[in-house]
């Protein structure tokens, strides 16, 4: 084992050398700055209290002031932040700018939601109960009585992004590539908590919760929101987009890599096959089959091929245009291969484009920037469309929908699995190929009469939707799913307990053993310290004694300590795959001493439906990951621990076993 990690090692270290830039300088604040630092802190920290207390406040308008108390909170906690001289008075500018707002709205006028063009608003994540803050552009031409199309913007890598930088940048950006034509769209502008782990994880989570907040307060046309990206952007908007094909009327992808860890042999399984989740966008490139997407780069990319083979020192690389390349190649390989010019190439039978713009470095010519816009006014008028034709993989239940076709089980996690389906006859008839599924869910099925699965008819009476299990090699239509099940949420790895409401609870008992119970602390304390610094907020944290039921309902349960110091650890410690006594910890046919080991795992809640139980971990990935991106999950479901060695670790099968 200590073997396959040095393996590991190595790998996420040639990664960090590569992807990290260097650290930005540091601007120390003297005595002086420092006080008006916390001067205005506490300004802001008042005028939201008054807010807060208001009678008939509009909550939406206050978590915006909060978003600047948010700011300066994360100035005054992180002073190390600063990165040139002029970023202090910047600063400063950003929480006088929020003391204005707070001292307006006190007044009973929201005076930033009177004026068009770009707006900073906040909303508050349903994840870690933090605020967050995003940008929006408005047009002139809104006003809030038809629907609109919305375009979602992710930003690239960024050493410099502290909340107050982004809200300062935001407001005073100049015209660039990623102003597209102005055709009547808001844009969504996310901050997706500094790099947000190239918007996987709880980035990921930001951009469905920003967009949730942006169709709340404005007349969003649903169908017609377009997901955009450049660089790191880029990065988030391949992964996202794949594996969200209906969410979107479209996709603008501008070069952004991914890691070749998938690529690379040493890994032990429980590390190497949740890769396909999150690191290998070739695996998910068939979901651009029902998802208008133009992928674009620029000829001259001067970076670091992503992929293996490397090229050789001095040798010319294609850098981030590699990204397109490979998933239009990917395409090929599936059976819809190239055609047009090399400059702006189609996947024949798709609706993907791919352009290179020629003599053109990490940017997008002018050229092609016209014919995105044509691309984006395209499918923004389009908007979602029901195809008759769905083609789908998934190699998780985590990512499982396109239209309407749902991935309910897999016969094996990743494993692919795979889904070609047509509709005819009105949506009488359904013909269906599967790969790897167990159960799966059909929606809009109201005037369905029969469905050929896999070769095997059978009738149906209409409904809006349908499910089917397979039983001894056979399709059956099932009802309810029922028994312990890998499903979509309730899949792992340890990770994914982090991209839904998620509860750490601290142990307040007697330990059974001091050394472990200290170790589980130190975890505990290590990973709220990386949240708040890399992801931007504080997770929620009770005592063991102030949890009640009612947590179990709400949040996915992170239980730290053993049996004898942790009182809902003891209560669920029956109900989960291990024995744990105050001498033995039993995992897998393994037996380990308690005075020195303990577990940690995820597993689907015996307190809590719909939710996850996890004992003494946060998210698995090295810190450096999540400071930058492809925050790699590196115990699987569950592990056992001696202090920061892993003796043993695994994947539960589909059944949790």
């Amino acid at each position: 084992m200590r073997n396959g990690f040095l393996i590991v090692a190595i790998c996420a270290a040639a990664l960090v050398g590569w992807q990290a830039p260097p650290a930005p300088a540091i601007i120390v604040l003297n005595s002086e700055q420092s006080a008006a630092v916390t001067a205005k802190v506490g300004e802001l920290e008042s005028l939201v209290t008054r807010l807060r207390a208001l009678k008939g406040a509009d909550a939406d308008l206050v978590t915006d002031v909060e978003a600047y108390l948010k700011a300066g909170q994360q100035m005054r906690e992180f002073p190390d932040e600063f990165f040139e001289a002029p970023d202090v008075a910047k600063g400063m500018a950003v929480l006088d700018q929020g003391i204005a707002r707070g001292k307006s709205l006190l007044g009973g006028d929201a005076t930033w939601m009177k004026v068009k063009g770009r707006r900073v608003h906040g909303y508050r994540s349903s994840l870690d109960g933090s605020v967050q803050p995003y940008g929006l552009r408005i047009p002139e031409s809104y006003d809030g009585t038809k629907p609109v199309r919305l375009y979602v913007w992710l930003h690239g890598r960024d050493g410099k992004n502290a909340e107050w930088n982004f809200m300062d940048r935001f407001q005073k950006v100049s015209a660039s590539a990623s102003n597209p034509a102005d055709e009547g769209q808001i844009q969504l502008d996310l901050y997706g908590r500094w790099n947000g782990t190239a918007w996987h994880w709880a980035g990921e989570v930001d951009v469905f919760e920003g967009i949730a907040d942006v169709q709340r307060r404005y007349k969003i046309d649903p169908k017609r929101i377009v997901l955009r990206g450049f660089s790191m952007g880029g990065c988030g908007a391949w992964h996202i987009a794949l594996h969200h094909p209906s969410s979107f009327a479209a996709a603008e992808i501008g070069a952004g890599t991914w890691p070749y860890r998938s690529q690379m042999p040493g890994f032990p399984e429980y590390q190497q096959l949740p890769l396909h989740i999150y690191e290998n966008i070739l695996d998910w490139s068939l979901n651009a089959f029902n998802l208008p997407l133009a992928g674009h780069g620029g000829e001259l990319e001067a970076g670091v091929s992503s992929i293996p083979p490397y090229a050789k020192k001095g040798e010319k690389t294609r850098g981030q245009l590699e990204s397109s390349m490979r998933v239009r190649e990917q395409l090929g390989r599936e059976g819809y291969p190239s055609v047009g010019a090399p400059d702006e190439l189609r996947a024949d039978g798709t609706e993907a484009t791919f352009f290179v713009s020629l003599a053109t470095g990490h940017s997008t010519s002018a050229v092609v920037r016209t014919k995105l816009d044509a691309f984006l006014k395209k499918y923004g008028d389009r908007g979602v469309v029901s195809p008759e034709h769905v083609r789908f993989v998934s190699w998780t239940t985590r990512y499982n929908r396109s239209h309407w076709v749902s991935v309910d089980w897999l016969e094996k996690h990743y494993e692919r699995g795979e889904v070609d389906a047509v509709r005819s006859e009105g949506g009488s008839k359904y013909v269906m190929k599967t790969k790897n599924l167990a159960r799966l869910t059909l929606r809009e099925m109201g005037q369905a009469k029969e469905v050929n699965l896999d070769g095997q008819s059978l009738k149906v009476a209409g409904r809006s939707e349908l499910s089917f299990e397979k039983q001894g090699g056979a399709w059956r239509i099932a009802g309810k799913a029922v028994g312990l099940h890998k499903q979509h949420g309730l899949q792992g790895p340890i990770d994914d307990a982090f991209m839904d409401p998620f509860l750490l609870v601290r142990p307040t008992g007697t330990p059974w053993n001091v050394a472990v119970h200290e170790e589980s602390l130190k975890r505990m304390k290590a990973f709220e310290a990386v949240y708040s610094k890399h992801l931007r907020a504080h997770p929620r944290v009770k005592d063991d004694r102030d949890v009640s039921a009612a947590d179990f309902a709400k949040y996915n349960v992170v239980l730290f300590g053993d049996p004898g110091s942790n009182r809902w650890m003891a209560r669920v410690i029956g109900k989960l795959p291990l024995t744990w006594t105050k001498e033995t910890l039993t995992m897998g046919g393994k037996s380990f001493s308690a005075k020195d080991h303990f577990p940690a795992l995820i597993y689907p809640s015996p307190l809590g439906q719909g939710r996850y139980v996890v004992l003494n971990s946060g998210m698995t990935s090295d810190v450096s990951e999540i400071q930058w991106e492809y925050a790699m999950p590196m115990l699987g479901d569950y592990a056992v621990l001696k202090g920061r060695e892993t003796v043993m670790a695994g994947l539960y099968n589909e059944v949790w076993k």
